[in-house]
């Protein structure tokens, strides 16, 4: 009534006061509307904002608001020369002479034959058969696909070199003329150094993959026909952050990121079917071990354990690969699904791509020297390594002094069903995905490993631009070196 009465009492007023008063009403309402509301709506465009900017950076132009969730995250990419990569794959069949067929391992942007037909043991899609030196080609084709490439190298924050430095060897491994294994590595170096972007930092903010273990790559004679080549103890790739399935334990500049395996999901949903799929599967073995005596090795472990795994009959399935290829990803993958612990000891070196298959299978990994894992693969397993695996030093099984068996009998159930959760966990984080395409809210393999290169060179860059260069090596040492606790293992 008090508002009818109001408006009739203005409705008297001249025409142009009873617009200016609605108007001057209006205003008020519409001021009064957001006094109310401004804090809420701008906790939650804060709140917006803040999330957006750990991922990149939020920035205001003109009366425009832009958001770069590439900064901080771009890579360059070098234009090689084609000999250092692309004359390779032409020339495939000289690449690792040992393959007969290592020119089809390379089909499928380096994931090699996609596996038809494989039954219960795996899933109908995205399982390819894949080779362990396959990693260079594997890493370039997911880089193409990189949601933040430039071509601008000032915005850069790493410089990727798609060299195949393990391809590029194995062609000559086996040559005992071995005429010029050094020679790609050589001229490689001479082609980056020319380069504005290197001139920079000096090769610090480059990196590159090696898809071949880091002693096929340290020769330190000027014999041609000893074993490998000189790659990473040229001065320049000593500047370079290297990524490569097995490191040298030694040195702060390489890091072990995981062999290829047979699983190259193309969306989340695969990963989490597989995951599933795991955890159900029934293992009727206590442990087994996939893998091939080594008689001509007085150091290796594996008779011991092919012995105790035969002794232990029905709690131990040995997969000779000898007898039964184990070339074969249905064969490798049936037995480590149907046990709880796989055993992982050195083989030609420190590491082994069955360590992967293992995961892959949901099988707890039981290793017997550190360098096998622990001070390898530092951005990808739990520094708590019991959360994850068994260690069982050598110096037990050449003792006697307790077996296998014995060991993993006395780990409880409740353990080994939380060992395994973590194994299981682990997954999406070794395995790469299928470079036609990408995950997305999961992150793999790839993503991981340029996680760490960018971080490396964040923390050179500043340390660099402080005027501290001599504590770069010594930072970064103190990270990566082996461990005090662990080096003792090393020179049993």
């Amino acid at each position: 009534m008090e508002n009818w009465t109001l408006l009739t009492k203005y409705c008297k007023k001249p025409l142009w006061f009873v617009l200016l008063t609605l108007c001057v009403l209006a205003f008020f309402s519409h001021h009064s509307y957001f006094s109310y509301d401004t804090k809420p709506l701008y906790s939650r465009v804060s709140k917006e904002v803040d999330t957006r900017i750990s991922k990149g950076v939020y920035r205001e132009e003109g009366s425009r608001h832009e958001f770069d969730a590439c900064i901080g995250r771009y890579i360059y990419v070098h234009d090689l020369p084609s000999k250092f990569n692309v004359d390779i794959l032409k020339n495939c069949t000289s690449s690792v002479k040992w393959y007969n067929n290592i020119c089809e391992y390379m089909s499928n942007f380096g994931l090699g034959p996609e596996l038809k037909g494989s039954g219960k043991v795996l899933q109908k899609k995205s399982w390819y058969a894949t080779n362990q030196f396959m990693l260079e080609v594997i890493f370039h084709n997911r880089m193409k696909k990189y949601k933040c490439l430039t071509n601008d190298s000032t915005l850069a924050s790493a410089i990727f070199v798609p060299f195949y430095p393990g391809l590029d060897v194995g062609r000559y491994l086996w040559d005992d003329a071995g005429f010029d294994r050094d020679a790609n590595s050589i001229e490689l170096m001479k082609w980056l150094t020319e380069k504005s972007e290197w001139k920079k930092l000096q090769g610090q903010d480059h990196f590159f993959v090696a898809g071949r273990i880091t002693w096929d790559f340290r020769r330190l004679t000027d014999i041609q026909t000893d074993w490998g080549n000189k790659l990473m103890v040229l001065p320049e790739a000593k500047n370079m952050t290297i990524l490569g399935i097995e490191s040298s334990p030694w040195t702060s500049n390489e890091f072990a990121i995981p062999y290829p395996t047979y699983f190259h999901p193309t969306r989340d949903s695969e990963v989490s079917r597989w995951q599933s799929k795991i955890k159900k599967t029934k293992r009727p073995y206590l442990y087994s071990f996939v893998g091939a005596p080594r008689p001509k090795s007085e150091d290796s472990i594996r008779s011991i354990i092919i012995k105790q795994c035969v002794a232990s009959r029905r709690k131990c399935k040995f997969l000779d690969c000898n007898v039964k290829s184990c070339q074969n990803p249905g064969n490798v993958m049936s037995t480590l699904q149907k046990s709880n612990f796989c055993l992982q000891p050195s083989g030609d070196s420190y590491t082994r791509r069955s360590t992967f298959d293992s995961i892959l299978a949901g099988c707890i990994p039981v290793f017997f020297h550190p360098g096998s894992a622990y001070i390898q693969y530092i951005w990808y397993f739990p520094k708590n390594y019991t959360k994850y695996s068994v260690f069982i030093p050598e110096k037990t099984l050449r003792d006697g002094t307790k077996s296998i068996e014995t060991i993993l009998r006395a780990i409880p159930n409740s353990q080994v069903r939380s060992m395994r959760e973590e194994v299981i966990g682990l997954i999406p984080r070794v395995t790469y995905a299928d470079p036609r395409s990408s995950l997305e809210t999961l992150e793999d393999a790839f993503d991981t490993a340029l996680r760490g290169v960018i971080k490396r060179v964040e923390i050179i860059k500043k340390v660099t631009e402080d005027g501290r260069n001599a504590s770069v090596v010594e930072f970064l040492e103190e990270e990566h070196m082996i461990e005090k606790q662990l080096d003792s293992l090393f020179r049993q």
